[in-house]
């Protein structure tokens, strides 16, 4: 256990790489070997992501992956994905490969509305403070000019400020609810300054107001800052077909179509499947969200209380079967963004738009929730045939002989031998214990 370190982050990067290597490791020189073994040669590329955030030390690397064969909206797409999670990126190749032939994914965009508030607390009459909302509002708008101009010019801007009362939940508590169309940004920078200007524009109006009394002057502003909750920033993503189309070896097309809505049912009626079940959802979005640079993080702190949103947590993946017709859908909140941020500073954030044809926000959109759709059915088309782990395993196979320390030799034959064999821990240990003593 290290003492408190004074002034960490004036160190250098050298310096802070020795303190942790000497306080916080075991082997000083291991330590300082695997820090440096991930920097960039290119040093002015590191000094790029060195920038990103504060007292770094090395790079953290994720496999960067692409799932291809996505048809959207008649427009075909390879998906890149950032993950570490076995069989998440074999899953949703699978799942394109699917709908492929059966007409891809339809994909619309149901809104486009970003939130902020300003939360502060108010002492007073609540007829007073509402007259007094209404002759200031156009000024809150007024005052932001200058921050809003820019965005303003390319059909952005601030769309909304409403005064809303929240005594019930809270005593003396009220919110200016803010809505904003911020376009290709995600938006948070600029909303953030919208709402800071605005509360000052709160406090300065109080000031001046007449119909006020000395006491009701006294706004107590406790914070302004942007929802991660966009309940109208929603994009719908879905597949259809005929359930003969379904139909899998010897898994009868209605059935299969059956066991899917089944499953979901499970998903919107159970909250620990449901969990589970909108995690895996996740793990198609998060790797898309994070291969372009987006905030994950946001994302899937919305996409939750989205799934909560009806009082209880449920699926948010959607199955019907209607005259011999299944579909499958997914309806979520995502505010994403293709400039600002990270998209034009790390390079690879770039390639990865230069992949998916530098889309706007609102493809990004759309193209993040079919990875999510995508994951969803390969998931459900397991679990409900031969069961996740069968795929699962296979594809962690090489992260288990990794560990076990077998040789590239030994890792082939391995994969060949449990391509008709049951993967686990023991026999995959057996089995390369017998190779290696052959």
């Amino acid at each position: 256990m290290h003492t408190p370190v004074q002034g960490f982050s004036k160190l250098t990067k050298e310096e802070k790489i020795d303190w942790i290597a000497k306080n916080c490791t075991e082997n000083e020189t291991k330590t300082k070997g695997i820090l440096k073994r991930y920097w960039n040669s290119d040093a002015s590329l590191q000094k790029v992501h060195d920038e990103f955030i504060e007292n770094t030390i090395s790079n953290y690397y994720l496999p960067f992956a692409i799932a291809p064969n996505f048809l959207i909206n008649e427009k075909m797409y390879a998906i890149p994905m950032a993950i570490e999670e076995s069989s998440v990126v074999a899953a949703a190749s699978k799942a394109a490969k699917f709908w492929l032939t059966k007409g891809g994914f339809k994909t619309t965009i149901v809104g486009t509305e970003k939130v902020g508030q300003v939360h502060f607390m108010y002492t007073g009459k609540k007829e007073t403070l509402f007259q007094f909302f209404n002759t200031i509002k156009s000024q809150f708008l007024n005052d932001a000019g200058v921050i809003t101009q820019s965005m303003e010019k390319r059909g952005g801007g601030v769309t909304d400020i409403e005064l809303r009362d929240k005594t019930e939940q809270l005593c003396d508590y009220y919110q200016l609810h803010c809505t904003f169309e911020t376009l290709d940004a995600m938006g948070a920078n600029f909303i953030n300054s919208c709402l800071e200007q605005f509360a000052k524009t709160l406090k300065e109006q109080a000031n001046l107001y007449k119909g006020f009394t000395a006491d009701e002057k006294e706004f107590e502003i406790v914070m302004s800052i942007l929802s991660n909750y966009v309940p109208n920033c929603i994009v719908k993503a879905e597949v259809s077909c005929p359930i003969d189309d379904l139909t899998e070896g010897e898994l009868e097309g209605g059935k299969f179509a059956r066991k899917i809505v089944q499953a979901v049912h499970i998903a919107k009626s159970e909250p620990f499947r449901a969990v589970t079940h909108n995690k895996g959802i996740m793990n198609g979005i998060d790797s898309v969200v994070l291969a372009t640079g987006n905030d994950f993080r946001a994302v899937e702190a919305g996409i939750h209380a989205y799934a909560a949103k009806d009082g209880t947590y449920s699926s948010l993946t959607h199955a019907t079967v209607d005259d011999g017709i299944f579909r499958f859908w997914i309806e979520i909140p995502l505010a994403l963004g293709t400039v600002g941020g990270l998209t034009s500073l790390h390079p690879l954030v770039k390639l990865a738009l230069e992949i998916l044809q530098k889309p706007n926000a609102k493809e990004l959109m759309q193209i993040v929730a079919v990875a999510g759709l995508a994951q969803n059915f390969a998931a459900l088309r397991s679990l409900v045939t031969t069961g996740i782990q069968k795929g699962h395993m296979k594809m962690h196979l090489l992260n288990m002989l990794n560990q076990l320390g077998a040789t590239d030799e030994q890792k082939k034959q391995l994969v060949v031998h449990f391509k008709d064999n049951l993967v686990s821990n023991a026999s995959v240990k057996e089995a390369l214990e017998k190779i290696q003593k052959d």
